[in-house]
């Protein structure tokens, strides 16, 4: 019966484990990513239901845009949350 070959390749070893810092958001983060998002809809649902209120009637259209700047924002600080 023949002879398996021997390997060639040394047998995988992981590198040293170092100490690694976990990294952790601000305090901050959350709370302004979550307020962002609640803006950009509640933005958006004042401007379909009173579209002729002070703050808001003279914008026009550009309320969708505010409302969604709003909303992207919220999702990318989501993107920085660990």
């Amino acid at each position: 019966m023949p002879k398996p070959k021997a390997r060639k390749k040394a047998v995988y070893t992981p590198p040293p484990s170092s100490t690694k810092q976990i990294k952790v958001s601000p305090r901050w983060l959350a709370p302004v990513m979550v307020a962002s998002w609640v803006i950009g809809i509640l933005w958006i649902a004042v401007y379909y239901v009173a579209p002729t209120a002070p703050f808001i009637g003279p914008l026009g259209n550009w309320n969708l845009l505010i409302g969604f700047a709003f909303i992207i924002f919220g999702v990318v600080l989501s993107t920085r949350w660990r």
